[in-house]
């Protein structure tokens, strides 16, 4: 369990369910997800057992807890490549920067990996920024790299090494 100011983050329990559908079904939340929005809290159920089972199985992904409320997730279901989404109603006050960075500044002090990836939407502005605060650089463009929802998604792809995160002053 990580703790911040303002956060806690856990892993996932099945009795997140209403929660994390809650966030997966918004289309809003789900703009830039992988995933269209979930249709179905069996959909939903499929996707946080196997978010659990990563957990089971060591990954370090968490749910974003505020005041006692699952918002969102934030982790890493499979190492180096970080992912987070948030409820569209805590977006705007730097919670997903606080939970990205509590991950990140987790995963360097737990693992023994010398850099850390993100894949993101050129349009999804507002995540490029969290990324670019919490000293991740570009390294790289593809077209067409994810089909979502039949529609066709470019990547940004994003790093960052374990000496810049040593350097920089954001870690929490």
């Amino acid at each position: 369990m990580l703790h911040t100011p303002r956060l806690r983050l856990r892993h996932a329990r099945p009795d997140d369910l209403p929660a994390m559908h809650a966030v997966l079904s918004d289309p809003r939340a789900t703009r830039w997800w992988s995933t269209p929005p979930h249709e179905s809290l069996d959909q939903t159920r499929e996707w946080l057992d196997g978010m659990i089972a990563g957990n089971l199985e060591g990954s370090d992904d968490f749910v974003i807890e505020r005041d006692g409320v699952v918002i969102g997730k934030a982790g890493f279901w499979r190492l180096p490549d970080v992912g987070y989404i948030l409820r569209p109603d805590h977006w705007g006050q730097g919670i997903a920067t606080e939970a990205v960075g509590a991950v990140v500044d987790h995963v360097f002090r737990t693992r023994s990996v010398e850099d850390l990836t993100a894949d993101v939407d050129p349009d999804n502005t507002a995540s490029i920024r969290l990324l670019e605060r919490l000293q991740f650089v570009r390294t790289g463009f593809a077209a067409r790299t994810w089909n979502v929802g039949g529609e066709w998604k470019d990547s940004l792809y994003y790093g960052l090494s374990r000496g810049l995160w040593a350097q920089s002053a954001t870690p929490t």
